[in-house]
């Protein structure tokens, strides 16, 4: 089996990457995605010795009643961050901003990138939105000269790599990072052993992720599996409208709404689970299907942007059309009644997840840092008065 089309590539380490970085991106709570992807990038560059001053996106209201007033609630968190970013670009030896589409851009990476350049510090744009095709082409006019600004565009995925070069933006790939010390595979005891097999879906309660989807393929599924079950882990606006849908399928006595689990209880989550659905409309490198690989969870998908990069059909998972949920349902039913299927997409999506481990994604991110820096040092020579 091939790697992933996604998984880094091993780099020559001539370069010695800078040693303090300012990392510009939202932090838990809530918790989601980039939020994770942050705080675990923060731990492990510390972890290898890098110092790292954090810019927090999304940093609490103060006073907190701020955050209930509309239209000016940004601009109060906007001028603190903006400070923050001046103060920071100015310590650190290069600024690694995680970016997404929408007003998330406007309001965060674009002033990161304005100010890094400001101050003569080099930038990485970190961008990981999968909503990012339609973002640019309404706004490509506008994005394109601040991301130029940037020593580097790194993306997670072949996916926005193609993306961008749509409209001529040159990016590096650097993968999400999988924790398989968090998650891992545990000892299986088949599901009817435990009352039934146990179905899980790990993404926020949103529109993009059509949880929806997910509800009436399950509802499909108890018709041949009564015994089956299933957890949402999640938060989000739509909880009391995916209720109310559970109750209309007959399914409420079967569905848990968990919440938003932290790291730890995830991971426990996925322990325990016999096959994950990931019903999302909108995708780019979902950290829940690459944690579901490295605790061994066989994955029902579907097959939208980024996924199809780095999950191969019938080999590491199985993917479906979104919106349709007898796509999902059978696609499951497979599952549960081909061990040896289940098997072979553990055992493949296992070895495809440490592809996706810090020691592989390290060696990747620490020679972009170096080059992002040896560009500010030969830019700094070429200015040197002559002896």
């Amino acid at each position: 089996m091939s790697p992933p089309r996604d998984a880094p590539t091993p780099l020559e380490h001539g370069l010695s990457a800078p040693r303090r970085v300012g990392l510009v991106g939202p932090l838990p709570p809530p918790a989601g995605g980039m939020a994770n992807q942050t705080r675990q990038l923060a731990w492990l560059l510390r972890e290898a010795g890098v110092e790292v001053e954090l810019v927090r996106t999304n940093a609490p209201y103060r006073p907190a009643w701020i955050g209930r007033l509309r239209g000016v609630r940004a601009l109060f968190r906007l001028l603190p961050y903006v400070r923050a970013l001046w103060r920071c670009a100015g310590r650190v030896e290069l600024l690694h901003v995680m970016a997404n589409s929408g007003w998330a851009w406007h309001l965060h990476a674009a002033p990161a990138v304005w100010i890094a350049r400001l101050r003569g510090t080099p930038v990485i744009v970190n961008y990981r939105g999968g909503g990012a095709g339609a973002f640019l082409r309404a706004q490509a006019a506008w994005v394109r000269p601040t991301l130029r600004l940037a020593n580097c565009v790194a993306v997670p995925s072949g996916f926005l790599h193609n993306v961008f070069a749509r409209y001529g933006i040159r990016t590096e790939i650097v993968p999400n990072i999988v924790d398989l010390t968090r998650f891992h595979p545990a000892a299986r005891m088949p599901g009817a052993a435990r009352g039934g097999p146990h179905f899980i879906v790990t993404r926020n309660l949103e529109p993009l992720y059509d949880i929806g989807t997910a509800l009436e393929a399950f509802a499909i599924l108890r018709r041949e599996l009564p015994q089956a079950r299933l957890t949402v882990a999640g938060s989000g606006p739509e909880l009391a409208s995916l209720q109310r849908r559970c109750k209309e399928l007959g399914i409420e006595d079967a569905v848990r709404f968990s919440g938003r689990l932290d790291p730890d209880a995830m991971a426990a989550l996925y322990r325990e689970a016999d096959v994950m659905l990931n019903p999302s409309r909108v995708d780019n490198m979902p950290n829940a299907l690459l944690e579901a690989f490295a605790s061994g969870v066989p994955v029902v998908s579907t097959d939208v942007g980024g996924i199809p990069y780095f999950a191969e059909d019938g080999k590491t998972a199985l993917l479906v059309p979104p919106g349709d949920p007898r796509a999902m349902a059978d696609a499951a039913l497979r599952l549960v009644r081909d061990p040896l299927l289940a098997a072979a997409l553990r055992a493949n999506a296992l070895w495809a997840a440490s592809a996706y481990a810090w020691p592989s994604v390290q060696a990747r991110l620490f020679e972009i840092y170096a080059n992002a820096a040896l560009g500010r040092a030969q830019k700094r020579a070429s200015h040197a008065p002559a002896p």
